[in-house]
């Protein structure tokens, strides 16, 4: 009790026994700590028990972190650009950026194996930033070109659509750039927008305001909500591959690509 208000507490465990003789108490607290944050990110109450193997995933975990600080320093990230068909005439209507780590001694790392990391550091924002920027620039080189109508797809991190500096970056990058707002599509996976529904409303009109598209990513896996649908200010929706993959198998997921096709079509939204 605190004053008159109740408070209920949970403890997050980690738990660590001598590995080998001599261990001191200093090594042993260092064990139970990484145990305990391994703890913590299984989510609250948790109790884990130290491993060895914990200790290298912690130190991959940290020069991962580094190398993605250099990687930002010295511009070692860069944007792919995937083409967008339309089905019906079969032409180049848009790309989406795919953000790639061009490694001095790597090659092309591809996101997978350093998105979650950025996520939970936080390097996604510059790095999101930077790629938008990159996009922009592209989009309107080729717009200067001859090919107006071309779209660019970006995709936003659950973590950058949260951020509070979002609409301000997006306007800065817009002027920077001169790039049709209209021409950009920016991604949005439907467990970001679901996190707080109110927020995604107001921010969703807000883009909306600035005439940049919105697409709902991977439709179909996360907290999707028919509800909540109709509130955000959607042009599009991105059907999980999930579903397409499906296609040529025995066992398919037609009628639940159906549907959501025929849900689309119904709100006036393009799929």
């Amino acid at each position: 009790m605190v004053g008159e208000v109740e408070i209920y507490v949970t403890a997050s465990l980690g738990i660590a026994v001598p590995q080998k003789p001599g261990q001191s108490a200093e090594q042993l607290l260092q064990a139970a700590d990484t145990a305990m944050y391994e703890a913590k990110l299984q989510g609250k109450g948790g109790v884990k028990k130290f491993s060895p193997q914990m200790h290298t995933q912690v130190h991959e975990r940290l020069t991962l972190e580094a190398d993605l600080q250099r990687a930002l320093k010295n511009q070692e990230f860069t944007a792919f650009y995937q083409p967008i068909i339309h089905l019906e005439t079969l032409k180049t209507v848009g790309f989406e950026a795919l953000l790639r780590w061009q490694h001095p001694e790597k090659g092309i790392i591809p996101p997978g194996v350093f998105i979650p990391s950025m996520e939970t550091s936080g390097l996604i924002e510059p790095v999101g930033i930077l790629i938008l920027q990159k996009a922009c620039h592209q989009l309107h080189h080729w717009h200067q070109q001859g090919w107006p109508e071309l779209t660019m797809s970006i995709n936003v991190s659950p973590r950058q659509f949260n951020s509070p500096s979002l609409l301000e970056d997006l306007d800065r990058v817009l002027a920077e750039t001169q790039v049709n707002p209209a021409c950009l599509k920016l991604e949005i996976t439907e467990s970001a927008v679901m996190d707080s529904v109110e927020k995604a409303i107001a921010l969703t009109k807000e883009l909306q305001a600035r005439k940049i598209q919105v697409s709902i990513d991977d439709f179909g896996t996360g907290y999707s909500s028919l509800k909540y649908l109709n509130c955000f200010s959607v042009n599009n929706l991105k059907i999980d591959r999930s579903f397409v993959n499906e296609f040529t198998s025995e066992d398919n997921h037609y009628p639940i690509v159906n549907t959501i096709g025929a849900l689309a079509q119904q709100m006036g939204l393009s799929i």
